[in-house]
């Protein structure tokens, strides 16, 4: 064995053929080995990797038949033709129709995904936010909190209700003069430093709004009045009150308050918009 090897050794043409041999790259077909199979396998797409799922419901459907099963379905599951079968998580392969017209337009369980949608929209500047695009850094909210504005501070309450009772007091009695001329001037707390600050006199914002020190009563007052609601919000069954009415009426039961309007949110309202 010994003598083979170095008679090998010493053998300058079985070193090149050797040599070829390991630089170059042989295919399964030059070497002349069998393919393996490959041992993992995948599942099809339309077919279920829990098979006992639902052993019960094919159980009676088998023994019923078609009819009295899905008769019996109807009678005993709530909703049973609810697309997510009241499950937290949709199942990859659920399909929401999301068009009366269109039935081809679906909406499918992170479809597109979300790599391939097109990113949030983040806007620099937002006037829901006060700023109405003029200063993206100013995001005071207290200027425009309205929804705060009759309950936070307690002598700012309901002014125009005081205002009305002062006006209907003897105007002549020194006392509701002494009161009027207190309500007129507003709380005393607030007056600002009027632009003055340590270095200079600053004019970039003439409200006083945009810093702490130069805020304001009157100011104040002035952008809550500029931000308060002038809209009245109406319920989704006012178009429809009497026909509520008329159902009542005609079952002879006491007519409750509103409409309930249970599960007929719209299908599109159940989508994220962004």
């Amino acid at each position: 064995m010994i003598r083979a090897t170095l008679v090998l050794r010493s053998n300058s043409g079985f070193k090149k053929h050797t040599a070829d041999i390991a630089a170059k790259a042989v295919s399964r077909a030059e070497l002349g080995t069998p393919a393996s199979k490959p041992t993992a396998t995948s599942a099809p797409d339309d077919e279920t990797m829990m098979p006992w799922n639902g052993w019960f419901s094919s159980f009676l459907k088998d023994k019923l038949g078609d009819d009295k099963y899905e008769k019996l379905r109807q009678l005993v599951l709530y909703k049973p033709d609810h697309y997510s079968d009241f499950e937290q998580m949709p199942r990859p392969n659920t399909k929401l129709g999301i068009s009366d017209k269109d039935p081809e337009l679906m909406h499918k369980f992170r479809h597109p995904s979300p790599g391939s949608q097109p990113p949030v929209q983040m806007p620099e500047t937002d006037t829901s936010m006060g700023n109405a695009g003029e200063d993206p850094y100013d995001v005071s909210y207290y200027k425009r909190d309205t929804g705060r504005r009759f309950t936070s501070e307690p002598g700012a309450l309901h002014r125009d209700l005081e205002k009305i009772k002062l006006e209907l007091l003897p105007q002549d009695d020194p006392r509701v003069k002494e009161a009027m001329e207190n309500f007129d001037k507003g709380p005393g707390s607030s007056p600002g430093n009027g632009g003055k600050f340590a270095l200079a006199k600053t004019d970039y914002d003439p409200t006083g709004l945009r810093a702490s020190m130069s805020t304001n009563f009157a100011a104040t007052q002035e952008s809550l009045d500029a931000n308060m609601p002038d809209h009245l919000p109406t319920p989704v069954w006012m178009d429809k009150q009497a026909e509520i009415v008329a159902w009542y009426e005609e079952r002879d039961l006491p007519v409750a308050i509103g409409g309930t309007g249970y599960g007929t949110v719209a299908t599109r309202g159940r989508i994220a918009r962004w």
